[in-house]
């Protein structure tokens, strides 16, 4: 990640209702995070041929988990294109990380049914619901579990 895409991220991609949610000036942390320049090492921006940015990843680490954190451009939503998009950052993630453990975790809000189906066509199953602040409110999300190696 670098200032430029992060700028464009930010303040360039609104989302229409009810993902409006999503846009990053909606939490003034979320939006602190996403410019602190040490967390760039962990995000990753998403080109197109066309060298256009598409959507970034982010990606975390967990006792038995690697979190992945997500956001697709609003014109590439809806297009039926989120499974590739999210099978292809898990790839990247775990090859660029060297990850050897067995899961891949993420939440989303759980009013998002429509990422829901995508991660639950990308291999993920969900783990349970849960209530977090974001967005001056409490609101509920749904944590989701991928397991990427066999039980040992």
């Amino acid at each position: 990640m670098n200032e430029r895409y992060a700028k464009e991220i930010a303040y360039e991609w609104t989302y229409e209702e009810p993902y409006s949610f999503y846009d990053l000036t909606a939490d003034e942390d979320d939006l602190r995070e996403f410019f602190n320049p040490e967390t760039w090492d962990r995000t990753f921006a998403v080109l197109d041929h066309g060298w256009r940015l598409v959507g970034f990843f982010t990606y975390g680490f967990t006792p038995g988990c690697m979190e992945v954190g997500l956001g697709l451009a609003p014109w590439m939503t809806g297009r039926g294109e989120g499974e590739m998009f999210v099978r292809s950052g898990i790839a990247f993630g775990l090859q660029h990380f060297c990850y050897k453990g067995d899961h891949i975790c993420l939440s989303v809000a759980s009013f998002n049914k429509r990422a829901i189906r995508t991660y639950l066509s990308a291999g993920f199953e969900i783990e349970r619901t849960f209530m977090q602040k974001t967005n001056g409110d409490e609101h509920e999300f749904v944590r989701m579990k991928k397991r990427i190696r066999k039980k040992r």
